[in-house]
């Protein structure tokens, strides 16, 4: 095993905590320093990386490119919505009926999807992600169509006259960073499972993990099922963050965002998809402040990452600390010599 090999978990794990000493303390530094709005980009970059991890789940580790995540987020938004401003349920019950409404969504529309793969699976979610989203705009008594459904959020916390509200915008941050904490562990501990393994097989080659007696359909629409979990809890977080649900968030190219991230990232990676969400949002929002245009410098960033760089910004990581090492261990180079006794 190189080098590189053997001391690219320990880098990323020293640079992951890092990455989350800096997203702990990022409002009370971002405050003093004048800069509040970057609080709500870190926390929309956070929520938007869940729709990410959904379409990494399935096409990185499960072999299935899908373009309708958009559908169990959009369904999951308006889950929120209808609990908070049509059946007048507090947070909570709010919270969970719209993660069981996009889950929902997914164990039904999985049963149909997961029969088909390659480009045949990619299509069929784009048709479900359309037909709901033309029903949820033409079905305007329910859902307001495209003027969407606003509402207000009651406190997330109400003990002893001690009331915690998303309308603040630090608590909003911390809140919003520990659902999407515990999605990343759920998701870290479920790769490094037995039935993360069988994902892996399944991509791999699925004639031969049914060969070792492996359920290949029943793998492949757990992987959807929870695929589809991620993404409704991002769109309930999103709804939450937006006071907000439409139809827009049903629609295919909002998961065609999802995919665009998680292949920038890294596809087969566990935070591949955050990197990726994190630069492109970021990206979008410096450039828009100097170019309408903005899109067409992302687009050509995009197809530079997946024509030079297939395994995306994780992948060039590791190729750099890869390319560092054989240099170091060059015949001529100082960190040789200073090796040599």
């Amino acid at each position: 095993m190189s080098f590189a090999a053997r001391i690219w978990p320990t880098s990323m794990g020293i640079v992951g905590l890092v990455a989350l000493v800096l997203l702990l303390v990022a409002p009370p530094v971002l405050i003093a320093l004048g800069a509040r709005f970057w609080i709500s980009i870190i926390a929309e970059v956070m929520i938007w990386s869940l729709l990410a991890a959904s379409v990494n789940l399935l096409f990185g580790y499960t072999g299935l490119l899908s373009f309708g995540q958009a559908l169990y987020f959009g369904m999951a938004a308006y889950g929120v919505a209808f609990g908070l401003d049509k059946l007048g349920l507090s947070f909570w019950p709010s919270f969970a009926l719209g993660i069981g409404v996009g889950t929902l969504t997914a164990a039904v529309t999985g049963v149909f999807a997961v029969r088909l793969t390659w480009h045949y699976f990619a299509i069929i979610t784009v048709v479900f992600s359309l037909i709901f989203y033309f029903l949820s705009v033409g079905w305007k008594d329910l859902t307001n169509g495209d003027d969407g459904m606003p509402f207000n959020i009651p406190p997330v916390f109400d003990f002893a006259g001690l009331q915690l509200k998303l309308y603040d915008l630090t608590f909003q941050y911390y809140f919003m960073f520990a659902i999407v904490a515990l999605c990343y562990l759920f998701l870290w501990a479920l790769l490094r499972s037995p039935l993360g393994l069988a994902f892996r097989s399944v991509r791999d080659n699925d004639q031969r993990a049914g060969l070792i007696g492996l359920n290949t359909y029943g793998i492949r629409y757990v992987s959807f099922v929870i695929a589809g979990f991620l993404a409704s809890v991002g769109g309930v977080l999103f709804a939450l963050f937006a006071r907000f649900a439409t139809a827009s968030y049903l629609y295919w190219t909002v998961s065609g965002e999802g995919v665009i991230w998680a292949i920038v990232g890294g596809i087969g990676t566990l935070f591949g998809p955050v990197l990726g969400t994190a630069v492109l949002i970021v990206l979008r929002e410096e450039l828009s402040l100097y170019w309408e245009h903005y899109l067409l410098v992302v687009g050509a960033i995009v197809i530079l990452m997946v024509r030079y760089a297939p395994d995306g910004l994780i992948g060039l990581l590791h190729w750099l600390l890869a390319g560092r090492r054989k240099w170091e261990s060059a015949p001529g180079s100082a960190v040789a010599k200073e090796g040599q006794p």
